[in-house]
């Protein structure tokens, strides 16, 4: 009976143990978990701040530097790419609304000039817009002076023509020059401050220069992007431009054969 009481005595003390034992590990195992959940938390949240500074658009980076590098040249550099564009986007409508289709127009023009004379293919002429349309109607009103009076009224009148498509296109070439040169002069003044602070320092210390340098060459970036906007532009302004100076040209010299077809 003894021995069967020491028993039950010596497991009630091994379960009592190992009840205090899973007790006393449980609030250890809470903590682990609880830290090591923070702990992912935190390098996941890092990350993700990693992840937003490197999907900074270009938009964003370039906004920031823009306010980096001061209002002063950054806000002409500005308003030279305002301006250059504004310009530049107002040649482009111009020229697309110029373009013609120069072979169709001289079929219908030689066509109304075969069935209804004259004033049938001038009234093509004023229901067609663009350069040649109206070189043509030039060409057709000084048709009854002779064949040579024509000629001259279309190759003066092309001329006038030429000067409306180039209008303003020298104040885009104009605007490509002065963005990297306002830039550089930005950068030189810049680079003057940061000696005038070394001099007062009586010390080179790179903290002390590198951001009136960095600012200063920032405002050179600015230029050079400003300038290789404009110049994209303005080479395809010139491209259209001459194009259609080719199609007034061919154009002409068929006018002047319809013409003198007609007059035989």
């Amino acid at each position: 009976m003894k021995r069967v009481f020491s028993i039950l005595v010596i497991t009630a003390v091994i379960a009592l143990g190992n009840l205090t034992a899973q007790a006393n590990t449980a609030p250890l195992m809470t903590v682990n978990t609880t830290a090591i959940v923070a702990a992912v938390q935190d390098e996941a949240a890092d990350e993700a701040a990693a992840d937003e500074t490197e999907s900074l658009s270009f938009t964003q980076e370039l906004k920031k530097r823009f306010i980096e590098g001061g209002p002063g040249f950054m806000g002409i550099v500005l308003l030279c790419l305002i301006l250059g564009l504004a310009i530049a986007i107002e040649r482009i409508i111009y020229l697309n609304l110029a373009t013609t289709n120069t072979s169709k127009l001289a079929q219908d023009v030689e066509d109304a000039l075969n069935s209804g004379g004259i004033e049938a293919a001038k009234e093509v002429c004023r229901n067609t817009r663009g350069p040649v349309a109206s070189i043509y109607y030039q060409g057709l009103d000084r048709v009854d002076e002779g064949v040579d009076a024509a000629e001259k009224a279309v190759v003066a009148y092309g001329g006038v023509q030429m000067g409306l498509l180039e209008k303003n296109v020298s104040w885009v070439s104009l605007f490509i020059a002065l963005a990297p040169m306002l830039g550089f002069m930005g950068t030189v003044i810049g680079m003057i401050q940061a000696f005038d602070k070394i001099e007062a320092a009586g010390d080179m210390q790179p903290s002390l220069v590198a951001g009136g340098i960095k600012v200063a060459l920032l405002t050179t970036v600015f230029g050079l992007i400003v300038a290789i906007i404009l110049q994209i532009f303005y080479n395809y302004i010139i491209a259209k431009i001459d194009s259609i100076v080719n199609d007034m040209e061919d154009a002409s010299i068929t006018l002047i054969d319809m013409l003198v077809r007609y007059k035989k």
